[in-house]
């Protein structure tokens, strides 16, 4: 039996990834649901090594699938790139609805919050101190990855392996300063709607920065042995795409809730 295709689109081989990521998925939810509850954290570890194992053996072989094996042509390229968009824009939604609730509660503060807003008994985070700088270093980050993508599209490989490294660095630092405010937070998400909102809102974000980072990584691993050229490296600009929308994000996160909610 011939195994010549002759067409251009890439029909998926069966594969096990869904299905143990579904479990994955399944197992860390409900693990943190125990931890919440009941102390008990070996499930959701259980899962988060179950999820962790399938997003590297997946994300191996979609690279194979896009270097070695030569499938991601012009047209399955063409879709990738729409489905990328179209989960950016599902992401921009999933924000916009914390976005709702924030103004819904912060332009007209109900009488249990005092009729102010902030609420009654809240101290909300200097605008101008972490905040300030954590939006330096995300706004930084948006000109590393262009550099890195610029160094790229030239064919030079030092500036976006720089570019790439300094983005992933920058990324690592906001993380880790974030994770400096939630400890030294004077609130916690369990203080009104204020206290709920901020820490949905900043901490999906926060976890939107992780996988950014993460994805990022992964380009950077694959650009140092050479998987991307100037004419073929969706992956990296699928993860710049994604840092962009992070960017702009974390922008109306400061403007709205850092700045204008204190």
């Amino acid at each position: 039996m011939s195994t010549h295709q002759n067409h251009p689109y890439h029909l998926v081989d069966q594969s096990p990834w869904p299905l143990t990521g579904a479990i994955g998925a399944m197992a860390m939810v409900t693990g943190l649901v125990k931890w919440f509850h009941m102390y008990s954290t070996q499930l959701m570890l259980i899962g988060t090594i179950l999820v962790g194992m399938t997003m590297y053996q997946w994300w191996r072989d979609i690279s194979r699938e896009g270097t070695m094996q030569g499938l991601h042509t012009h047209p399955v390229v063409i879709g990738l790139r729409w489905g990328m968009i179209l989960f950016i824009t599902s992401e921009v939604l999933f924000f916009f609805s914390f976005f709702w609730a924030y103004f819904h509660s912060s332009l007209s503060p109900a009488v249990e919050l005092g009729s102010i807003w902030p609420p009654k008994g809240i101290s909300p985070f200097d605008p101008m101190s972490i905040p300030m700088l954590n939006t330096s270093i995300l706004l930084a980050s948006g000109v590393t990855v262009t550099w890195a993508h610029h160094g790229l599209m030239e064919n030079n490989h030092s500036q976006a392996m720089q570019g790439l490294f300094f983005t992933v660095l920058l990324g690592i630092y906001f993380t880790i300063l974030q994770a400096y405010e939630y400890i030294e937070a004077p609130f916690t998400i369990a203080d009104s709607v204020y206290g709920s909102t901020f820490f949905v809102a900043t901490g999906f974000h926060g976890l939107h920065v992780i996988i950014g980072t993460t994805f990022l990584l992964i380009c950077l691993a694959r650009h140092y042995v050479k998987h991307f050229s100037s004419g073929h490296h969706f992956g990296f600009e699928a993860a710049a795409w994604y840092w962009h929308f992070v960017d702009v994000v974390w922008l109306f996160l400061y403007i709205s809730v850092y700045w204008w909610g204190s």
